[in-house]
């Protein structure tokens, strides 16, 4: 849970969502008032420099550009940052089904809290790798006596208990260097939360997940994926190709610096040629006194267009593997910066053969609300908007105990809280 963070608004509780994205750091600092209203006080954004597919590669650099994200949010915000609740990513990241069964033992045979909490410890029995660590446990379905489709089995009578779970997994030193940098930036973590789950709470809303959803969160460094059916999630994947691919296929093509590129990339980039209605040329600048080079819409287009398939067959083949991709009827929600290219929806109805549309940050009242209404905010927004039902819940963090100031609870604890949501 959360620290609640005391600045000028004592009457709120502050909550802050730190994204460290390969490309960008992006911290939001959030209130939520009396009334239930959640505000947006302010952004802080820094450019990613220690970062590579999503892990943290250079400790320093990686510390200076939390440093500035966070300072930026506290002079926007005006609220001094105590704790965040930071995401992960990478292609470390794994996830796999386990199943779990514990006897009733009551007087009355009735399923009690402890008696659930019990059956999650049992579905973490697991052979792990020393080097990997659970970062959540995520409920399917309960079965009592062979009853399938049970959600809420808490008061229920019965005398045995199975669960199926979703179990998600990432590198013991991933998460110790998430965590090690926020502290050296003058900050804890309340939290660490796998990214496409935290980006999932701010773009889909839960008649999308109930019928049937793959989002697709296409980042700098990574591509996170996470696919909804009857209300929970299924199944989860980072991909460790994104954005930042592309930029460097634009700087190798075309003989350029790696700002340039970025910068044509947002300005004519676009990934689905056959849509492009007028191919405007424009021109590049020459490096070291060279001519300036002029190209077009559509050239740009066929060094942008393979590596964004690429990205995109790579999540249709784990739509496929994870056994949904028939029971997708509400398609594809798109997000991330990556999404911002234009004819990114296009090209994503033409690989994945199911409808698709933009996903955009929502579920705030006031503050910069406009400002953070952009894909490429999903994942920032997406944390703020798990730690406020974490603390709801009164579930605690997923962080060690001796590695982290404030809140300290047992992730027995904030595993309780996954049955809540369903």
């Amino acid at each position: 849970m959360p620290e609640t963070q005391k600045g000028k608004r004592m009457n709120e509780h502050i909550y802050v969502g730190l994204d460290i994205g390969t490309t960008k750091i992006c911290a939001i600092v959030a209130s939520v008032a009396a009334n239930n209203e959640i505000n947006v006080l302010g952004i802080g954004k820094s450019k990613s420099e220690g970062l590579t597919r999503g892990v943290i590669t250079h400790i320093e650099r990686t510390v200076d550009s939390i440093k500035s994200a966070v300072q930026d949010a506290e002079a926007q915000s005006g609220v001094k940052i105590q704790s965040v609740v930071a995401g992960i990513a990478g292609d470390h990241i794994q996830s796999f089904q386990s199943r779990g069964v514990v006897a009733i033992s009551g007087a009355e045979q009735e399923i009690t809290q402890a008696d659930v909490n019990r059956l999650i410890e049992d579905t973490k029995k697991i052979a792990l790798p020393s080097d990997r660590k659970i970062l959540h446990v995520i409920p399917q379905e309960f079965i009592v006596d062979g009853q399938d489709g049970v959600y809420e089995p808490v008061g229920m009578s019965g005398v045995r208990m199975e669960a199926t779970v979703h179990i998600i997994t990432g590198l013991v030193t991933a998460t110790q260097n998430i965590i090690r940098c926020v502290q050296r930036a003058g900050v804890s973590v309340s939290d660490i939360v796998l990214e496409p789950f935290a980006s999932s709470d701010a773009v889909l809303d839960g008649e999308e997940k109930e019928v049937g959803v793959v989002l697709i969160d296409i980042g700098g460094g990574t591509t996170d994926l996470a696919v909804f059916a009857d209300r929970t999630i299924r199944h989860t994947a980072v991909i460790g190709i994104a954005g930042s691919k592309v930029t460097d296929d634009i700087r190798r093509g075309l003989g350029i610096l790696t700002t340039q590129a970025e910068d044509i990339k947002l300005k004519y980039g676009h990934t689905h040629i056959s849509s492009i209605a007028e191919n405007h040329p424009f021109t590049i600048p020459g490096i070291g006194g060279r001519e300036p080079m002029t190209i077009d819409t559509q050239m740009l287009c066929q060094i942008i267009q393979p590596r964004m398939e690429e990205i995109l067959e790579i999540a249709a083949l784990e739509i496929k593997r994870s056994g949904y991709q028939k029971h997708l009827s509400a398609g594809v929600v798109l997000t991330g910066g990556g999404a911002l290219v234009k004819g990114t929806a296009d090209l994503a109805r033409e690989v994945l053969g199911m409808p698709v549309k933009i996903g955009i940050p929502k579920g705030f009242r006031g503050g910069f609300v406009r400002e953070i209404e952009n894909p490429m905010y999903a994942t920032g927004v997406g944390l703020v908007l798990h730690a406020i039902k974490s603390r709801a819940r009164g579930t605690a963090s997923n962080v060690p105990e001796p590695k982290v100031r404030g809140d300290k609870r047992n992730i027995l604890d904030r595993m309780k809280g996954w049955f809540d949501e369903l």
